[in-house]
């Protein structure tokens, strides 16, 4: 039962910081948000948490405490091969999650096409290695202190209510975005499209903005007019068709 109260708050805990490095990295890297200098909710989710962080922290806690055969006596040898398992196995993660969206939902959350040695746009060599580095960072720096203090957590009545409360929100929203999800993929698949995400957003916020409606940094996804007429008329803007049109 500690086990999973661990994992659960692990969960929570990756998500939150996920979206926060998401946040920040979105503002300053990418050409939306330092072209347009405004703050854009990294996730599809309305609320700031990112479940791919998150389902991440719980599989490096897991990795962390195994120990790779023939190779203690060789401390740092034994360390980079743990930090090349991590890499992989986060850009297994991140490719099976950008996969499940793009086949199920006909949606591309994030887009990797311009840099080198992509696999689909959703996996690549550059991201693959910020994950060893992270996967690093938390085997050197936060792993060998949060052992003792999840352990104790996990004992406490006041841990289990603050992660009831958070998975209660949590589902909420889930149900709440995964219904917009529904109905964005319904009128893809009547396009035989796949709408690009980021994109996609971008345009929502540039309509509101020429519709000189309130900027929305968590109802990012709310719609200033019918999806399916936006589609009709901005298609080409934020989707690559499915097959190659004849």
């Amino acid at each position: 039962m500690n086990k999973a109260l661990i994992l659960l708050f692990l969960f929570f805990i990756g998500s939150l910081i996920g979206w926060c490095i998401e946040l920040f990295f979105r503002r300053f890297c990418t050409p939306y948000g330092k072209k347009d200098k405004k703050w854009t909710n990294p996730g599809f989710l309305v609320g700031p948490y990112l479940p791919l962080y998150g389902s991440g922290l719980c599989v490096l806690y897991l990795l962390a405490g195994i120990d790779i055969k023939g190779l203690q006596e060789h401390p740092a040898a034994e360390k980079l091969v743990l930090f090349i398992i991590m890499a992989i196995a986060m850009t297994v993660i991140e490719y099976i999650t950008g996969l499940i969206f793009i086949k199920g939902m006909h949606v591309k959350l994030w887009d990797y096409s311009d840099h080198w040695g992509n696999i689909q746009g959703i996996i690549c060599p550059l991201f693959s290695f910020f994950w060893a580095i992270l996967g690093a960072f938390y085997y050197l720096i936060i792993h060998p202190h949060v052992l003792n203090a999840l352990d104790w957590l996990s004992k406490n009545l006041a841990f289990s209510f603050v992660i009831g409360f958070f998975y209660g929100v949590f589902l909420i929203d889930i149900v709440y975005s995964f219904n917009i999800m529904v109905k964005l993929r319904k009128l893809a698949a009547e396009y035989d499209i796949v709408v690009k995400f980021e994109a996609f957003r971008n345009h929502l916020n540039k309509e509101r903005e020429e519709r000189k409606e309130k900027y929305r940094f968590f109802l990012s996804m709310f719609m200033p007019r019918p999806l399916r007429e936006i589609l009709e008329e901005h298609r080409e803007d934020f989707s690559t068709y499915r097959h190659k049109k004849k």
